[in-house]
């Protein structure tokens, strides 16, 4: 019986270290994001379902995009019991490392759930 409250113990540990890292209260969770190069130019889609546009920022710093906001908790779930919940709310940052060189913003869009990126590779 100690042998299995001890691996519980344990096991709540491992479960509070993946949810409650460092700097966590800053930004939670990350968006998932695909990159896709044509030439000079980069689209980047990052999921971002229920986030408005004015709810986020993009910032190119140096070989770094960073896509920072918060996702609202839609206005029925507030109150409201909940039975599951995967996507996630609050604060999110993403950053992405971009490839060489010096980029700026062609297009940004919220489209379809998806924060759409356009970037033009300066020479």
């Amino acid at each position: 019986m100690w042998a299995e409250a001890l691996e519980m113990l344990q096991s709540a540990e491992r479960l509070q270290r993946q949810f409650f890292q460092v700097g966590a209260a800053d930004a939670p969770w990350e968006p998932p994001v695909d990159v896709y190069q044509a030439g000079d130019d980069l689209w980047i889609f990052l999921a971002l379902p229920g986030v408005p546009a004015d709810h986020m920022e993009t910032v190119i710093d140096g070989a770094m995009l960073i896509v920072r906001g918060e996702r609202p908790l839609p206005p029925p779930a507030r109150g409201a019991s909940i039975h599951r919940l995967e996507i996630p709310y609050g604060r999110f940052e993403r950053r992405i490392t971009l490839p060489a060189g010096h980029y700026q913003v062609l297009q940004q869009v919220v489209e379809n759930g998806c924060l759409v990126l356009g970037l033009r590779k300066l020479t």
